[in-house]
């Protein structure tokens, strides 16, 4: 028999896709390792409603995974209760997006919100073991923007973000989804690290100057082209060293293909967010990128499974607001 459970006030929380555009120290030898750089954008989002309810349960899209973490952190509280969610929308999975750092902080505010448990986005991301290597997404959550966090060091809980920049209004920014690949991730992820050659020191130090040096002062000055120049180097050092892991400097064959379409067009700023298989390009303006995007769904309309979406950088962080009752059958 189902049971029917009048929830008082909800919550609701809404959180974002990242690029996560490279890390700049795989080397460590300086006592932090990775060290990385990404952005925030508009969408694809998660956007996940909670209420009261005696156990843990959840409907939409991602249901069971925001079900298991809802569990982990009840179990880690010891707390008692239960929360049943709505799903409205999630950000791909395992396509280099972040969707697992995400649906954990979404699941985890809500639960905070609900129970008034006093937790922070440090709490949840170590209570549900994020941001192992990198503090992009929890970076992004908290404020949105151009994310740079310091990596790991001997006694680091999550890499600190280091630095932040606002994302430049007028830029846009193409994502060229492959559905017929995910990116390495879980077990395979941890033995990719392990199991790869040491990342060469000097390499690294000139991967920090990029990002010091041209990458920041770029997004003051809104100099694309200098951007550009910083990514194009993180890419291209970090996808060569991650190639015996991922197949070639890109994930997808198809991506790649398309990746250097943008090149051969005289796009600025382009590569594959964290291990695919999403790539991206960064466009200077919307009429720029109405043109290329125009352009790649005409030239390669003949792989059925790419995807191109249109959107911006996002300069403000996560939401977590309070939604009125409903009645809910479970």
């Amino acid at each position: 028999m189902k049971e029917i459970i009048i929830n008082k006030q909800g919550v609701s929380v809404v959180t974002t896709a990242r690029l996560h555009m490279g890390f700049f120290d795989l080397n460590g030898d300086l006592g932090r390792r990775f060290g990385s750089i990404g952005v925030s954008l508009n969408h694809p989002a998660t956007e996940l409603h909670a209420w009261h309810a005696s156990t843990f349960t959840a409907e939409g899209p991602g249901a069971a995974r925001a079900v298991r973490l809802a569990q982990k952190l009840a179990a880690s509280l010891q707390l008692e209760g239960g929360m049943h969610m709505q799903l409205i929308n999630i950000i791909p999975e395992h396509a280099g997006l972040g969707s697992g750092t995400q649906m954990a902080l979404a699941v985890g505010l809500a639960l905070n919100r609900l129970h008034d448990l006093g937790l922070f986005i440090r709490d949840v991301a170590m209570l549900t073991e994020r941001g192992a290597r990198s503090g992009i997404g929890l970076g992004t959550f908290a404020t949105g923007g151009v994310i740079i966090d310091g990596g790991r060091g001997e006694h680091t809980v999550v890499p600190p973000v280091i630095a932040r920049a606002e994302f430049p209004a007028g830029w846009r920014i193409i994502l060229i989804f492959d559905h017929t690949q995910t990116g390495v991730h879980g077990d395979a992820e941890i033995a990719a690290f392990r199991n790869l050659p040491q990342f060469p020191s000097d390499a690294a130090a000139i991967l920090c100057r990029h990002v010091l040096m041209q990458a920041l002062p770029a997004l003051a000055e809104q100099d694309l082209d200098a951007f550009g120049a910083a990514i194009r180097e993180l890419q291209i050092r970090t996808g060569d060293h991650f190639a015996p892991a991922q197949g070639g400097r890109y994930a997808s064959p198809r991506v790649t293909e398309v990746l250097s379409w943008l090149e051969s067009a005289g796009v600025a700023c382009f590569g594959q967010s964290s291990w695919g298989p999403t790539g991206f390009a960064v466009l200077r303006d919307e009429d720029e990128a109405t043109s290329i995007l125009s352009r790649l769904k005409e030239a390669f309309a003949h792989h059925e499974s790419l995807e191109f979406m249109l959107c911006e950088g996002r300069n403000e962080g996560g939401i977590v607001s309070d939604i009125p009752e409903i009645a809910t059958v479970v």
